[in-house]
This record gives C-alpha cells, sequence and structure tokens, in this order.
C-alpha cells in the first residue's frame, strides 16, 4: 500500500509538471549542434536566415574549384573598356572538345536554339524572332553566323571569348552554359557555316598494306644471280 502511494505521488507530480506553462523550450547545452540543428540551405530560403545563423553563405562555388566532369575556365580575362589585348590573343585559343558525334551535336544544336536562336534564327542567318525581316523589335540585324565572312573566319577561341564576356549588343552568357556548352555551340556553329559542309578528315592509311603478300599470279622479277662466275 505504502509503494503505491509513493507511486501515485510521483506520477501526479510528473503530470503537474507537464503542464506547467512555463516549459523550457530549448534543451540548452547540445552535443552535438550540427546533428540537432540542421544548417543545410533550403530552396528558395533567404540568405539573411543564414547570416543570422553565422553562416555566411553566397551560392558561389569555392574559388578555385571546378565542376567534376568540367572542362578549364578559360585562360583570358576580360579586357578593360578600350582595351582588347585578350580579344585579340584569344585568337590563338582552340576549341578544347574533339569533334562532336551525332548525339552530342543534336544537344548543341538545341542549346543553340534556347540561348541564340531568338537573336541568330535557327539557320543562323541573323533573322530571329527578335528581328524577324525588319518587323521585330530589333532595329537592325544580329551577326548572320551562317555567311557572314566576318564569322565564318572567326577563330573558335575569338568566339568564345564573346560568348562568354560578350560583344557589342550581345551579353555574356556565362550563367547560362557552362564552358563545355560553350564549346560545344561553336562546334554546332563551325558545323553549319560553309553551307553545312563539315571538313572532311583524311583517310587513315593502311599501315598493313606494305605487309601483305603479293597477289597470287603476281609476276615476280627474278632476283640477280651473285654466284655467276667471272671469266
Amino acid at each position: 500500500m505504502k509503494k503505491l502511494s509513493i507511486v501515485s505521488v510521483l506520477v501526479l507530480a510528473v503530470v503537474a509538471w507537464s503542464c506547467n506553462e512555463d516549459v523550457r523550450r530549448t534543451p540548452g547545452h547540445v552535443y552535438m549542434p550540427d546533428m540537432a540543428y540542421s544548417r543545410a540551405y533550403e530552396t528558395y530560403a533567404p540568405i539573411d536566415t543564414l547570416a543570422k545563423q553565422g553562416i555566411h553563405y553566397n551560392r558561389m562555388p569555392v574559388a578555385g574549384t571546378i565542376k567534376r566532369g568540367e572542362l578549364l575556365p578559360f585562360p583570358l580575362a576580360k579586357d578593360k573598356t578600350g582595351d582588347t589585348t585578350n580579344y585579340v590573343a584569344a585568337t590563338h585559343i582552340t576549341n578544347p572538345l574533339p569533334a562532336l558525334d551525332a548525339v552530342k551535336l543534336k544537344e548543341a544544336e538545341r542549346l543553340y536554339l534556347v540561348n541564340c536562336g531568338i537573336c541568330h534564327g535557327a539557320a543562323l542567318d541573323g533573322n530571329g524572332p527578335l528581328y524577324k525581316g525588319g518587323d521585330g523589335p530589333f532595329s537592325a540585324a544580329p551577326a548572320n553566323l551562317a555567311s557572314g565572312a566576318k564569322y565564318v573566319s572567326m577563330p573558335e577561341g575569338q568566339m568564345f571569348y564573346s560568348v562568354t564576356y560578350g560583344k557589342g549588343q550581345m551579353g555574356s552568357y556565362a550563367s547560362q552554359l557552362s564552358t563545355t556548352q560553350r564549346w560545344m555551340v561553336i562546334h554546332y556553329i563551325k558545323s553549319k557555316q560553309g553551307g553545312g559542309k563539315q571538313a572532311e578528315t583524311a583517310p587513315v592509311a593502311d599501315s598493313t598494306a606494305a605487309a601483305k603478300p603479293a597477289a597470287a599470279g603476281a609476276a615476280k622479277k627474278p632476283a640477280a644471280d651473285t654466284t655467276a662466275k667471272k671469266k
């Protein structure tokens, strides 16, 4: 009976304590706060909420790091206003990507149409929806990438510079297209220039031809008789 009374008192004490309005909502000291409170960045959450927690995050990748599988960044910086040193130097930079296969070329075409076609047109002739033969919002036709002499002869590196930093009325597309995607688009543009005829690769020489035996029945030149006696 005595034990029952003690248990009843303890239960009542717990109930009374749990009904207390002044409940402590914080656990006090936490041994591993990163486990107890998530520091993960929630989608669309304002950065201010992270700053209040002492987390300084600006959505930018760590300096000096490159995304896995991505190409090295462009080695030339943007020229200052009035300077063209790096723009000219870009003529010596070649496309680091090998020739695109059919699948990658199709993807490059899609990237071009999404990002470039509105100005330069699906046919690369500068007659995109924004110009529309002079009826669009643009009063001046964008560059004719398909047959314009300046752009047909423009080196790939210089074209990449223009897409990366912007040139003339065209802004930068570095935030819309990754380094690899920009080089892919340039591959696509170059494949459409000159009437869309890509340069044919030279056939690989057959190194085994010399090792093949002579065809059956072929006449063989008799070897000189080195054993002939001198008179």
